[in-house]
């Protein structure tokens, strides 16, 4: 039998906003999310056991042993608006889990509602262009990676991450905010202040 959850999944709503502040000011052109415990609330490679099955809207799966699955509240709407919010605005993943495969498909099992009338309803991992870094390893590999596929400056990234470690990521340049329950609109909020503060941007 898998582990049982620590945190229950919330099913998500995504019917929050952005914070006003997003468009006061420069973004960074890559945002970049871990995956456990940072857009969901579990651990996919302990958790999860496949296979997985959606429900009908695509907001949850369901694995062998009917444990439901899905990202935190904010995040569907996070995921949807953040390309939209500036020019340029890229988004990608970077993942150590031991379980890639059933990652990404728990990423394609995973929709995004419309964020208007007569949107095509969008699987999740199909909005990170930046790419999907999942795999065992450091992340500062996996942000190598994605600079790479990108072109794009580390002082030009965003990181969120649940675990401290992964601060090494800034000797790269990257910009890495703490999360400790997940990502929301209000964490969003000040990771792209501090990565503003760091590049020397006042707000008026």
């Amino acid at each position: 039998m898998p582990k049982k959850l620590t945190r229950q999944p919330t099913l998500p709503i995504s019917s929050t906003q952005p914070p006003a502040s997003l468009t006061e000011g420069p973004l960074p052109k890559l945002i970049v999310f871990d995956l456990d415990y940072t857009l969901w609330p579990f651990w996919v490679d302990t958790h999860v056991t496949p296979p997985l099955k959606p429900n009908s809207t695509h907001s949850a799966a369901t694995d062998r042993y009917g444990e439901d699955y899905a990202f935190y509240e904010d995040v569907p709407s996070i995921l949807q608006a953040l390309p939209t919010l500036g020019e340029g605005v890229k988004i990608g993943v970077a993942s150590r889990t031991s379980a890639p495969s059933l990652a990404r498909d728990l990423l394609k099992l995973l929709h995004l509602p419309p964020s208007t009338d007569g949107e095509k309803v969008k699987k999740a991992g199909d909005v990170f262009d930046a790419g999907m870094e999942i795999y065992p390893s450091c992340k500062i590999r996996h942000f190598e990676a994605l600079h790479r596929r990108t072109g794009l400056k580390y002082e030009d990234m965003l990181f969120f991450d649940d675990e401290a470690r992964n601060r090494d990521t800034e000797t790269l340049g990257v910009t890495m905010y703490l999360v400790r329950d997940g990502v929301t609109w209000t964490e969003v909020e000040k990771g792209v202040a501090e990565w503003r503060r760091r590049r020397g941007y006042k707000a008026q």
